[in-house]
């Protein structure tokens, strides 16, 4: 049902002249700041658990926050790929047939 909500969206928004990147924008800007709050709220429990576990150990490694800092732009570039790669087949697909399917 969202899927089908959103494609029409799309069409209705370029039907009234919305520009090809404001489309991708306004549909990558949900996804982004989904993105941001779990990283927010995995990266301390992760740090704390990584503690943790390599307090057992002689020999341990202090973790730096550039650490979590990549793995978040990792997740952040792969979710944007994806979400991208969507958003420009529906972006580029002829609005009338998405707005005559429903």
């Amino acid at each position: 049902m969202t899927g089908e909500q959103r494609v029409r969206e799309i069409g209705i928004r370029k039907v009234l002249g919305a520009a090809f990147f404001d489309i991708i924008r306004m549909l990558s800007k949900d996804f982004i700041r989904l993105i941001i709050l779990s990283i927010c709220i995995a990266s301390p429990i992760a740090w704390w658990t990584m503690n943790r576990w390599l307090q057992g150990y002689a020999y341990r490694i202090d973790m730096a926050w550039w650490m979590f800092v990549s793995v978040g732009l990792v997740a952040l570039i792969i979710a944007l790929a994806t979400v991208s790669f969507q958003t420009v087949k529906s972006a580029i697909s002829n609005p009338v047939k998405s707005l005559r399917a429903g």
